[in-house]
């Protein structure tokens, strides 16, 4: 199977550049797949990743890229274009985003099988929170989006209720409900041993929009005066829409030597930061789908303190995952839940081994599979439509034109393993084949003719009757029937038996 992985991709750090590259990474270790990477540009000097098969033919707020990227589809033909993407994948631009999004759309009718793992949905973005102007316009635009996306072969979305909205308010059964998975291949079991002492609260993630550090500073002061040895750690760096954000932080908070900023961590060095953390803390403002650093911390089984939002919400009670909730936006409620947590060294316990095991369920190898089987059965059911035509043919066709009619209509692996499977049914098999030194193809032991075990041959066809009955010889040969006398020195042929 030949797919194309449309997303942003490492070195490139836009949105979902590390989803993208753990998927890519699943996919390349199937040695029955072909897959190419079909990536957004990068600046000068960057060297691509090694082990995979990139194409960078589109860039970020470009129109251009994305018709680059149209053609590059149709000039390697696979079997399945999967995109990974959220709304602001193309582009911040309005109208190059909404570009982007047609492209789906654009793969799907020139022929390419589409699929769309859809991260956020624009019903559900708090566009206030995130310093939109002309809301009515946005929430116009990103529904014809939606529209447009759910015109692909297939979506899959992440969140429970994203795919009861998509059912219910744009009326589409095309939608599937996968899990988002753990960013890495099999989870690691919590190491009690290098956690509490100092207790160490973790801050991960992209900041600067709707993930801000300012409310989580002030409810760690607030946590200081409980657990005056605590340690806050800030992981990640800036996101894309807020160059600098960091860097304004860490200056800030310069002389607080319990506040340490990590900047961007790399893959490597993960399992330490997350192993070595008692608690995960998501003190977001709003969400825009499911959260990737809650399900990195379930595969080190550290406990997350998280904001109370619908998402959050929805996400924790579908993958059954241990998160302390606190009231958005309140500062003495985050500080109250930390508290809470640390002081309780069970419930630590017994969070981090909930979201180990749901970790277990959710590996990347296992999330990949399913994606993969479902993009299978849509194949085989192309190729059974394909062999389902042949039934209006008339039957006086010869055989192999049907397999080269059918070699036409299937374009797809399987529809050419089916082609190869019937012009090798077309040639004589070894049990059919006539053994040399027999009359009429049939083998005579001790001068009578051997039919088999069972059955008898009427008109050229064995039949599973009980008496064996052949048909006329040609010439001296004498014709044998139910009843009729054998020749001279030959056994009667007796039914049920074999000569």
């Amino acid at each position: 199977m030949k797919i194309c992985l449309v997303t942003t991709f490492p070195p490139s750090t836009g949105g979902l550049s590390e989803y993208g590259f753990h998927i890519a990474q699943e996919l390349q270790r199937n040695p029955s797949l072909e897959l190419t990477v079909l990536g957004d540009e990068l600046p000068p000097g960057h060297a691509e990743l090694d082990g995979f098969s990139v194409v960078r033919c589109w860039s970020f707020d470009q129109t251009a890229g994305i018709l680059r990227l149209i053609r590059t589809v149709n000039q390697i033909r696979p079997d399945v274009v999967w995109f990974n993407l959220i709304f602001s994948t193309f582009g911040r631009n309005p109208l190059v985003a909404f570009s982007g999004l047609m492209t789906p759309l654009f793969a799907r009718l020139n022929g390419s099988y589409t699929h769309v793992t859809l991260h956020h949905l624009m019903d559900t973005v708090d566009l206030k929170d995130a310093g939109v102007r002309h809301e009515w316009l946005y929430r116009l635009a990103g529904a014809v989006a939606t529209r447009g996306l759910l015109l692909s072969n297939s979506v899959s979305v992440l969140i429970p209720n994203y795919r009861k909205i998509l059912n219910e308010k744009y009326g589409r059964d095309n939608v599937h409900l996968r899990s988002h998975g753990i960013l890495t291949q099999r989870p690691e079991m919590p190491d009690f041993s290098r956690r509490g002492n100092p207790p160490r609260i973790l801050a991960f993630g992209k900041w600067g929009t709707y993930k801000r550090l300012e409310l989580m500073i002030e409810a760690f002061a607030l946590v200081t005066r409980e657990l005056p040895d605590a340690r806050l750690v800030v992981g990640g760096g800036d996101h894309p829409q807020a160059a600098g954000y960091i860097d304004s932080m860490r200056m800030q908070y310069a002389g607080n030597r319990q506040i340490e900023f990590c900047g961007y961590v790399p893959e490597a060095a993960l399992p330490g930061l997350f192993q070595s953390s008692s608690v995960a803390v998501m003190p977001y403002s709003s969400s825009t789908g499911c959260s990737g650093v809650a399900h990195v911390a379930c595969a080190y089984g550290v406990p997350i303190v998280c904001a109370d939002l619908p998402d959050f919400r929805q996400m924790a009670l579908g993958e059954e995952l241990a998160i302390n909730f606190f009231p958005p936006g309140s500062a003495q409620g985050l500080a109250e839940c930390i508290v809470h947590l640390l002081r309780d060294e069970e419930q630590q316990r017994v969070m981090a081994l909930q979201n180990f095991s749901a970790a277990l369920r959710m590996t990347m190898p296992n999330v990949v599979q399913k994606y993969l089987r479902h993009f299978e059965v849509h194949q085989r059911t192309q190729a059974l439509r394909a062999v389902s035509r042949l039934r209006k043919l008339p039957r006086w066709m010869p055989s192999n034109s049907k397999s080269l009619i059918l070699r036409l209509l299937s374009h797809n692996p399987l529809g050419r393993r089916f082609y190869r499977s019937t012009r090798a049914s077309d040639s004589p098999t070894r049990a059919q084949r006539p053994l040399q030194g027999s009359a009429n193809g049939w083998r005579r032991s001790n001068g009578i003719r051997s039919i088999g075990n069972e059955g008898d041959v009427r008109d050229g066809i064995l039949r599973n009757d009980d008496v064996v009955i052949s048909t006329a010889k040609r010439g001296d040969e004498t014709s044998h029937s139910q009843g009729a006398a054998p020749s001279e020195g030959e056994e009667p042929l007796v039914p049920g038996r074999t000569a």
